[in-house]
């Protein structure tokens, strides 16, 4: 009886297991008010200073305001139940968000690059000291948003902290030249400097940009084994195959396993028992989101009926 009892607790722990994440909205929510109000003073600041680095990171910080709020909204929205339209929940709403979030940033980079190229050939003066007051603000204000924001786990948030961290290393740029700006007389470092961040925040654009197409097109995540995983579930004592073995991911953190697995021989009340608690280890070691199964016996013909199945 106790055999059972513990039987019944591991399948319920298998399913709870993914429940308990770091609560992300309010951090979210926080790094947006600071990131909407910081960059009104940075836009007024870049133009007051003739600075194109800093503009530069003034529409960046935009998009990143933006990206935040949706990022907000999009969070939120996570924790409304499923519906029977949405029957997964909203987890997958977050990858929407990320992709809205890096066609933003790509459009700024590119205007922000149409700005600052103009500018090699023709460099204009810029307001040293005040960049420098900006960039202590800026590493200030950013670098506390990408705290709060680094315990999240979820690709939304990650591309979000992504952007803040980028904007903090810029800011970081700014205020070493704007330092040497103080000293020496070299304008042409101001949109070289823009340029350089804007790239720079091209490349991560882009990464993340292939990290969450392959989650639309429901790629297996990467970081899985699937061989490994494939060849555990088949070790099993009375498995012997399977097939129709698909791992994809809600929102890049919240994996989801379906699989069909062929038992050898017909089984007993008990042994189907058996099967499905040495799953659960399995699905929980893997720390799986959601599981499904569909266990079949040796002569049963596999419902989806083609080559795969044999």
């Amino acid at each position: 009886m106790h055999h059972n009892d513990e039987r019944k607790h591991a399948g319920r722990t298998g399913h709870n297991h993914a429940l308990h994440h770091h609560d992300s909205t309010a951090d979210i929510k926080l790094a947006f008010f600071l990131n909407l109000s910081f960059t009104v003073i940075e836009l007024i600041g870049g133009i007051f200073t003739n600075s194109t680095a800093i503009i530069a990171d003034a529409i960046h910080d935009m998009g990143d305001s933006i990206a935040l709020g949706q990022a907000w909204y999009f969070e939120s929205l996570t924790k409304t139940r499923g519906s029977k339209r949405y029957t997964y929940g909203y987890r997958r709403f977050t990858l929407l968000g990320a992709f809205i979030s890096m066609v933003i940033l790509l459009s700024s980079s590119v205007f922000v690059l149409m700005e600052a190229i103009p500018r090699l050939l023709s460099p204009e003066p810029a307001n040293a000291h005040g960049m420098l007051v900006l960039a202590i603000l800026g590493v200030s204000v950013n670098g506390f948003a990408v705290l709060k924001l680094s315990a999240n786990k979820g690709l939304n948030t990650q591309v979000v902290t992504l952007h803040l961290l980028e904007e903090t290393l810029g800011w970081v740029a700014i205020l070493i030249v704007s330092t040497v700006l103080i000293f020496k007389d070299i304008p042409i470092l101001d949109p070289i400097l823009a340029i350089l961040i804007t790239l720079y925040i091209l490349y991560g654009v882009g990464q993340n940009l292939n990290k969450t197409v392959k989650l639309f097109l429901q790629a297996s995540p990467g970081e899985l084994d699937m061989g490994a995983l494939t060849a555990k579930i088949q070790g099993l004592e009375l498995v012997d195959k399977t097939h129709h073995i698909h791992v994809w991911s809600l929102d890049g953190e919240r994996h989801v396993l379906t699989a069909h697995l062929v038992t050898a021989r017909p089984l007993n009340a008990e042994e189907y028992q058996s099967v499905k608690y040495d799953v659960a280890k399995i699905v929980e070691e893997y720390g799986f989101f959601h599981s499904t199964l569909e266990l079949e016996w040796p002569e049963e013909t596999c419902r989806i009926g083609d080559n795969s199945c044999h």
